[in-house]
């Protein structure tokens, strides 16, 4: 900052030397040394840079302080008038000026009251609960001077008057209370807290009169307030607060209809885990295990798995310490189930998760569970109909009816979910044959042949499928009726012409019956389609036929029309082997 100053003085002496060094005007001159001081030539930041919080700083730290007022020491009566009269001059001015500042209120009546003025203080408090009767400020202090000076029937007049006009603010009916207790009025005490309680007030207040029964050894009067307490606040707490109050106080039996009847008043709000919780580890403080056991199942099958994961943490750690093998498999196989639930709630079409918990359910052995399970699986219909999408959920179809059927050992149930299973699948897009197939075998195993046959036949009618070709034909093979095999052959031939396995295994089949010229027939229709998907396979099972009937010359012209159509080296390679095979060299 010194630098500054110097730089400043230089400055100023330049412009005085011009001025004085030339014989001219004094006026133009003092212009020409005003101009030359605004012109500054050098604007390089100077070495020292002064901030506003420095400024601000040195400012604070030269600012002299306030002079305190002195001390007036009065001694002299008619000099304490004096300083009175002008104090309450003062407040009254203030008051005057603004009517409704509660504070100066205030500090004019507790400065009445140092002046041990009384009346006077208590004409201040008057003056402005007329102004504001509803400050709650003003009560608590006016009060509290009366309860300061021990004028008991004053300050009672005064919580009288503050609970008539502000009943909801729960402060005044603590203290005026708690005043009546201090010297020793317990039934004045007891006719606040009655009063208060018809105003049906927080948990708080009840608590409060509780307690202070309890202080009193007055028990009877603490259940009493207690039935009124849960009639009219019926909440989970209010019961939970009761029963605690029977077990501590009362009774076994007591605590436990406190419980009971909590979950008969509260209806479905008693389902909360909290409550059931409660009650369960009552029962287990008083080795009442099996009731314990009980009210843990029922609570974990009431509860919404979302809010009761403590109540799983409870009741496992319950089974470990009381529980036998059994018991401890039970819990484990609920927490599963719960894991399960949660993860079926954020991804209700993850058909895997679905598989699990079947499995875990069916492991438990509770049939109407597993069947729970199953209907709310099948209930998950894919939202789109690609085959991609259908292909896990079809399985879940086939897995209920096969639990149904085998462990269930109810086969009419398992054919109606074949039946709604075939209902669901969008035949128009796309079909599965495995669930033609079984709903099929199905029958075969009931001994129904006609309704197999006909779940065939509908199938081959909705959607033909290779599959469902095969299966019937194993199945009219198996009981030996060729002609139905022979027509079911045809149809898979009308269905898909291009199908070199259909061709061949119906040649195979005539071959194996002996009917030659049937089988060569079906051979020739099979390589005289324009439109083949494997060609050389039924060329080749044509050619293996003719060999395997020792009928060379027809073997030996298949494989000239062959290399008519194709001239490929493997044809070549087949056609050499086969005559060395016949010893043509």
């Amino acid at each position: 900052m010194d630098d500054q100053k110097k730089a400043v003085d230089r400055l100023m002496t330049k412009g005085d030397g011009s001025n004085n060094g030339n014989n001219q005007d004094r006026g133009g001159a003092g212009m020409r040394g005003f101009n030359a001081m605004a012109r500054v030539k050098n604007k390089q930041p100077a070495p020292v840079q002064i901030t506003a919080e420095q400024i601000l700083r040195e400012a604070k730290e030269r600012q002299e302080e306030d002079p305190k007022p002195a001390k007036q020491k009065i001694t002299d009566p008619d000099e304490l008038a004096e300083y009175r009269q002008r104090k309450r001059k003062e407040f009254e001015d203030g008051i005057r000026r603004n009517r409704h500042a509660m504070p100066l209120w205030v500090k004019y009546a507790m400065w009445e009251e140092t002046q041990l003025e009384f009346d006077r203080a208590r004409s201040v408090w008057e003056r402005a609960l007329e102004v504001d009767h509803r400050n709650v400020t003003l009560w608590l202090k006016y009060a509290e001077m009366e309860m300061r000076h021990r004028n008991i029937n004053r300050a009672r007049n005064i919580w009288d008057r503050a609970v008539a006009i502000l009943p909801r603010v729960d402060q005044f009916w603590y203290k005026y209370a708690y005043m009546e207790e201090m010297i020793g009025n317990v039934p004045g005490a007891r006719q606040i807290f009655d009063r208060w309680i018809q105003w049906e007030p927080e948990d708080n207040a009840w608590t409060s009169y509780i307690k202070m029964e309890l202080r009193y050894n007055e028990t009877e009067r603490a259940r009493a307030i207690f039935e009124k307490f849960v009639g009219v606040i019926p909440k989970v707490s209010t019961w939970m607060k009761f029963a605690k109050f029977e077990h501590k106080h009362g009774t076994v039996d007591r605590a436990r209809e406190v419980y009971e009847r909590a979950i008969a008043d509260l209806g479905e709000h008693a389902m909360e885990a909290g409550l059931l919780l409660a009650f369960a580890k009552f029962e287990e403080k008083v080795k009442e295990h099996e009731r314990a056991r009980a009210i843990y199942k029922y609570a974990l099958d009431s509860i919404p798995k979302s809010a009761a994961e403590e109540l799983y943490a409870s009741f496992v750690a319950f089974e470990k310490q009381h529980g036998d093998r059994e018991g401890i498999e039970d819990v484990i196989v609920s927490k599963r189930r719960f894991q399960y639930e949660e993860e079926l709630k954020e991804h209700p079409y993850n058909y895997d998760t679905w598989f699990d918990y079947l499995r875990l359910e069916e492991s438990a052995g509770d049939a109407d569970k597993v069947r729970e399970v199953y209907e709310r699986a099948i209930a998950m219909k894919p939202p789109s109909n690609e085959k991609r999408a259908w292909r896990r959920y079809v399985y879940l179809w086939i897995y209920y009816a096969v639990f149904e059927e085998l462990s269930m050992k109810d086969p009419a149930r398992a054919r109606q979910v074949y039946k709604e299973a075939l209902k669901m699948v969008p035949h128009a897009h796309f079909s599965f044959a495995k669930l033609w197939v079984m709903a099929a075998h199905l029958e075969v195993r009931q001994k129904d042949l006609p309704a197999a046959r006909k779940v065939f036949g509908r199938a081959i009618g909705e959607s033909p499928k290779e599959r469902v070709f095969k299966s019937y034909v194993e199945l009219e093979l198996q009981i030996g009726n060729i002609d139905r095999v022979r027509a079911i052959y045809e149809k898979m031939l009308e269905c898909f012409p291009a199908n070199c396995r259909a061709w061949t295994a119906f040649g195979e089949l005539e071959q194996s019956l002996g009917e030659l010229e049937r089988a060569r027939a079906i051979f020739e229709l099979g390589i005289a389609q324009p439109l083949l998907d494997m060609p050389e396979v039924l060329w080749k099972a044509y050619i293996d036929f003719e060999i395997a009937e020792e009928q060379h010359d027809h073997a030996r012209a298949l494989y000239d029309r062959l290399l008519h159509r194709t001239a490929h080296v493997k044809v070549y390679i087949s056609f050499a082997q086969f005559e060395a095979s016949i010893g043509a060299f």
